[in-house]
């Protein structure tokens, strides 16, 4: 059989994958079109494809999950695929039979497949069939709360109760009695109706100690199914992933064995053809069961990729235009293992709520030693609220799993990002926890060692002299760079001052963490020895770097260790370091300066106890309350929409509302004032 390659596709998507997929696009000799909202007229996947066709205003139900648009834009462009992505419309049954329909090529499973695993019932039950290994429980649909407590019963607790159509860790609950199963199933239920228009629950045993754990499968049109090792999704938020690894840390070769036929077996049963994902949740004991299917490509596929070889959109595409996989299962091998870090525009300091703007700077790390980066975004571009908050996926690849941390640490170190905030302080964080490096980690690992959300004390500096001598010299390399200033008066030149004290801590009120710390730094044959002097213990730091003020990024070897990036921040005598999440702030003074500073009147914060503040950039979608009407606390006031999240203000104390300061629909800046009490 004869294949022809296809001259064009379209990308029904945005961001990060919209570019993935125009680069191997490219690659193959591929013309690409991309479509855009409003919101992204000037994005880089617009940018990036041969053609770009406006399909709509900001929200995606408006623009990207209207499918009239699409199949339009393909039309006027003669594209004759169209690669969906992931998300959007990546998993719509539907879409897919249109695309079919009107002679396009959808570059995904053929519409049945979708439909077939997009249900998570009827998935269950196919599981069942093909005999996969399936959680013991209740997989009909359960109409009343009694009814659900006594299956949770006769399946023996804990239990899972989880809406059908249920995705992304909404309409899921666990319980551990009788009372919160009744709860439980009733609350299902109504996230379930308001998330997915579909109010059917199941009830299924919950495995204690899971891992999520899933298989990549590719399959052709000619019955050609393989299997491409695993990947270890189990660092988890909230049920949403947040570093992926293949392979997993857990797996043995005749677990891998088991898992990868059992994937394929389930694929063969609804003749999947195209990239996809078979996930299993992993007990301690390697018992291993079948959670659902996902018949699109997943956003960490590159960790495959990274241990395989292989180029999965290019696999997509080939089997689309009808070509046969060029390996057997036999010829699939693993080398190596690769990492992926989720980098995403939120503050992980503000419970991770989203954070929207101009990426003021954007300096991803160097593509070298098995560092890659996916990403839709450039310096001096937009995080819009209307999408989801992926700034980046950051992948290294390492010989082993130690190698593989270790590169993604220092790409870590290396990410500049500016403008807003983003999560790279906690990813650095888990990356260095004991029990991640150990591998020694399950679905419940960031709930259980973060219980109290994440704080910029949540980590501490590995060696807190280290950057305070790192502070110290570059204090001592701005005062070198103003001392080249021309027109000082002959014999008055400036000196290097060598003795400083670096001041930690503040004075709030009564209380204070103040800490004073001498250090004397001499420069001598290209390096700097910095010493610190502590209650008759001197430590030396002998720092080389090329360092100069003004650069964001200070890399330097100490010690004649391995060399090290920080990210740093100058203002005047203040300096902010931030190294493996580990946040560092000082002031470095002269002596005399110390000592004024012992001096100085503390400023008191302002009360901002009568004031409802915006936590967030986002959109206000509701105001609850009403000039002069009376509040108790824990009452909603008001709710901000970005990055497909509702966040719901509530009010902290009792009391009456002066004032509302701002209009429902308006766009609110970070701290912008909502309401004001009397």
């Amino acid at each position: 059989m004869t294949t022809t390659m296809f001259k064009k596709i379209l990308i029904a998507n945005r961001g990060e994958i919209a570019c993935r997929v125009i680069s191997t696009a490219k690659k193959m000799g591929i013309k690409t079109v991309a479509v855009y909202s409003e919101a992204d007229r000037e994005a880089r996947h617009v940018q990036m494809a041969d053609e770009a066709v406006c399909i709509g205003p900001a929200p995606s139900r408006e623009s990207y999950l209207v499918m009239d648009r699409i199949i339009q834009a393909c039309k006027d462009t003669g594209a004759q695929a169209v690669h969906p992505g992931y998300g959007f419309l990546s998993e719509n049954e539907q879409f897919a039979r249109r695309c079919e329909e009107e002679g396009i090529v959808f570059i995904g499973p053929k519409y049945q497949s979708i439909a077939a695993m997009g249900d998570k019932i009827a998935s269950k039950k196919l599981a069942l069939a093909a005999k996969v290994n399936t959680i013991p429980g209740f997989n009909e649909a359960i109409d009343k709360p009694e009814e659900a407590v006594k299956i949770a019963q006769s399946i023996g607790y804990p239990v899972m109760i989880k809406a059908s159509a249920g995705g992304g860790g909404k309409g899921l609950r666990v319980a551990f009695n009788d009372k919160e199963a009744f709860e439980g199933f009733s609350a299902c239920r109504t996230e379930a109706l308001n998330s997915f228009g579909d109010d059917r629950v199941f009830i299924e045993k919950f495995v204690e100690g899971p891992r999520h754990i899933e298989i990549q499968v590719l399959g052709d049109a000619h019955g050609n199914i393989v299997y491409l090792g695993e990947r270890d999704c189990s660092i988890q938020r909230r049920h949403q992933k947040v570093i992926e690894e293949a392979p997993s840390p857990f797996m043995d070769p005749v677990t891998r064995k088991a898992m990868g036929e059992q994937a394929v077996a389930l694929a063969k049963a609804v003749n999947y053809q195209s990239a996809g994902t078979v996930e299993f949740v992993v007990g301690k004991d390697k018992s291993f069961y079948f959670l659902e299917m996902n018949t699109r490509l997943q956003v960490e596929h590159p960790v495959t990729e990274g241990i395989t070889g292989l180029d999965l959109v290019e696999q997509m595409i080939r089997v689309a235009a009808g070509e046969k996989l060029a390996f057997k299962q036999e010829d699939i091998q693993l080398s190596g293992w690769s990492m992926e870090c989720r980098i995403n525009a939120d503050d992980p300091f503000r419970n991770f709520l989203p954070s929207t703007g101009r990426l003021v700077k954007y300096r991803p790390p160097e593509a070298i030693n098995g560092v890659r980066v996916d990403t839709g975004v450039y310096e001096g571009g937009e995080i819009p609220m209307y999408y989801d908050s992926m700034i980046a996926k950051l992948i290294v690849h390492g010989k082993d799993r130690s190698e593989a941390i270790d590169n993604m640490r220092a790409a870590l170190n290396d990410f500049v990002i500016r403008g807003i905030h983003s999560n790279i302080p906690f990813q650095a964080a888990l990356l260095q926890h004991p029990r991640f490096i150990s591998g020694d980690f399950t679905t419940g690992f960031i709930a259980e060692e973060y219980p109290d959300g994440f704080k910029k004390d949540s980590v501490q500096p590995a060696d807190p002299k280290r950057l305070a001598a790192l502070a110290a010299f570059m204090r001592y390399r701005y005062l070198e760079h103003i001392q080249m200033i021309d027109g000082q008066l002959a014999g008055h030149e400036m000196t290097i001052a060598k003795q400083f004290v670096v001041v930690t801590g503040a004075r709030v009120g009564s209380n204070e963490t103040i800490q004073e710390v001498p250090i004397r730094v001499e420069f001598k044959d290209a390096t700097y020895s910095v010493y610190i002097e502590e209650q008759n213990d001197i430590s030396r730091y002998d720092i080389v770097s090329d360092w100069r003020p003004g650069q964001i990024c200070l890399r330097a070897t100490i010690n004649g260790s391995k060399k090290i990036t920080a990210q740093v921040v100058r203002r005047g005598v203040k300096y902010a370091l931030v190294l493996d999440g580990a946040h560092f702030e000082c002031m470095v003074l002269s002596r005399l300066g110390a000592e004024l500073q012992r001096l100085m009147p503390v400023k008191l914060p302002p009360d901002t106890s009568k004031l409802v503040m915006s936590p967030m950039p986002g959109l206000l979608s509701n105001v609850s309350v009403k000039v002069g009407e009376s509040v108790t606390a824990g009452q909603k006031l008001a709710a901000i929409e970005a990055m497909k999240m509702e966040n719901t203000l509530v009010a902290a104390q009792d009391g009456v509302i002066a004032e509302i300061c701002a209009n429902v629909g308006e766009s609110l800046a970070v701290d912008q004032l909502i309401i004001r009490f009397e």
